[in-house]
């Protein structure tokens, strides 16, 4: 078989189907000297026997390792810039207690966005300290939560949060005049305008999305503009940005401490330019709030965002080149400036779990079907190709990226090699909706067929966080995989899981 007409572009027709693309799998996976794929050194023969399928497979060493790369490229990026740099894991990506507690090994901090987040955190035993709250709509359970846990920073998404969190501070700060630490540590979430090449739903920088205090000129609040009217002028009026007035609120409130700026430009980005053009607008209004409010911002938070390899055309970045790239934009711009450096932090999460699973399948139904070739004239009337449609025990409740985002996986024959005929494949779920497709186009060998076991790589970041039920499918336990041994970190789900809340009639 040859090259399929249907297969896009950028799928190249493989030369050997056994091969695996390093990129797209964590380190320590591979094919044994019978083909099988293992990881860690174990076979997914073992794995699938001992725990069943679907199931997520994440290498703990591939996990730490990514953590540790990130750590130590960008502390010695920015060493001599502000002396490290703070790295927080994205807990949205992937978390469990068992991950929390691998970050705090590896020296990073964890970044939450809701209050079970900061529960697993708790029960992970992570410090306050080392933690960070996100979220555009927290509610005051939630911040009560973060300043009885002395949370580090909780970044603050809007003016109508900056003064919750205010009053929620001065109002315990007043029940126990004796605590040590009665202010909230605060940073401004701003929208810096910069535009990351990404698919339009995971765009989070543009003026027209639900984060972040922008920065674009005019859209501070009237009652703020007639002040600044007041005081400045009619010119620096109509150029302030609601992200001034945030400052100004912030400094203005003895029960917070403003710690400074945040940003998040995006998601699955490979090139530095978008990180290096917010790194200069933040220092840039860094410079503007000390000279206009004499109010110092000590820390910047460029995000995360950093992109992985889902296909062999794909091209990540190694953390030092980002880290490399970040710091000299940092450092000719805080010399430029005439100010001292801030602290940088970052947030990756998918760069760093993303490539360490991998969600390993049971095949079942294959089938053929005739697709019509479309064509630009009379003469391609009547052209046909057939697809293959391999049918897997999981689907868009495990992995809903296809669907939501229209994302490109690869996969692998698992269990065995294959010296079959390449075969364009689809490989799609169990549920009953048309669109329940794991991996839209791939070449896999033309005997895959029931019993096989699948892999699909670079499944450890926003798989399981955005598992569901449809369909009543328990959703895949989350195997850990270190040094020759595997253990539940998640547990998969039962039926009983399922009916324990279902109230009866």
């Amino acid at each position: 078989m040859g090259a399929s007409p249907l297969a896009p572009a950028w799928l190249a027709l493989p030369t050997d189907l056994n091969r695996l693309e390093a990129k797209v799998w964590a380190h320590d996976v591979e094919r044994s000297a019978g083909g099988e794929l293992t990881v860690g050194g174990l076979g997914v023969a073992q794995l699938a026997e001992e725990f069943g399928t679907p199931l997520f497979v994440l290498s703990e060493d591939d996990f730490r390792a990514r953590a540790r790369a990130f750590k130590d490229a960008f502390d010695g990026a920015f060493a001599d810039v502000c002396g490290g740099v703070d790295v927080y894991y994205a807990g949205k990506a992937f978390l469990c207690s068992a991950i929390a507690s691998w970050v705090a090994d590896e020296g990073l901090r964890l970044d939450t966005c809701s209050g079970g987040e900061l529960a697993v955190a708790a029960k992970a035993g992570i410090p306050g300290e080392l933690l960070g709250l996100h979220g555009n709509n927290k509610s005051d359970a939630e911040i009560e939560r973060a300043l009885d846990m002395g949370v580090g920073r909780i970044v603050v998404d809007s003016l109508d949060e900056l003064e919750r969190v205010a009053a929620l501070a001065a109002a315990r700060a007043a029940r126990d005049p004796e605590r040590r630490e009665t202010r909230a540590k605060v940073m401004l979430r701003l929208t810096p305008g910069v535009h990351a090449h990404t698919h339009e739903f995971i765009a989070t920088a543009h003026e027209d999305q639900k984060f972040g205090l922008s920065m674009a000129p005019g859209t501070a609040s009237s009652e703020f503009r007639a002040e600044v009217a007041e005081e400045s002028g009619q010119e620096a009026a109509l150029a302030a940005s609601s992200a001034e007035e945030a400052v100004a609120a912030a400094a203005g409130h003895d029960s917070v401490e403003l710690l400074g700026l945040h940003c998040h430009i995006g998601s699955q980005i490979f090139e530095p330019e978008g990180f290096e053009l917010a790194a200069v607008k933040l220092l840039t209004f860094t410079a503007a709030m000390r000279s206009a409010y004499d109010v110092a911002l000590p820390e910047v938070d460029l995000g995360g965002g950093y992109g992985i390899a889902y296909t062999p055309v794909d091209t990540p970045r190694p953390p030092a080149e980002i880290a490399e790239a970040m710091a000299a934009v940092v450092r000719s711009t805080c010399a430029d400036l005439k100010i001292t450096p801030p602290r940088i932090s970052i947030e990756p999460g998918r760069a760093i779990v993303g490539p360490s699973a991998f969600t390993l399948y049971r095949a079942g139904t294959a089938k053929e079907v005739v697709v019509d070739l479309p064509g630009p004239g009379e003469e391609s009337a009547g052209t046909t190709a057939v697809r293959r449609y391999l049918s897997v025990d999981g689907g868009m409740s495990d992995n809903a990226r296809p669907v939501l985002y229209d994302a490109d996986y690869s996969v692998a024959l698992a269990s065995r090699a294959s010296d079959a005929a390449p075969q364009l494949t689809r490989v799609v779920g169990k549920h009953c909706e048309s669109g329940d497709i794991v991996v839209r186009d791939a070449y896999l060998p033309s005997d895959a067929a029931r019993g096989d076991l699948l892999a699909v790589p670079g499944t450890g970041a926003y798989c399981w966080a955005l598992s569901s039920n449809y369909n009543y499918l328990g959703r895949p336990g989350v195997v850990a995989v270190r040094h020759g041994s595997a253990r539940w970190i998640v547990r998969g789900e039962t039926e009983q899981d399922l009916l324990s809340r279902d109230m009866g009639v």
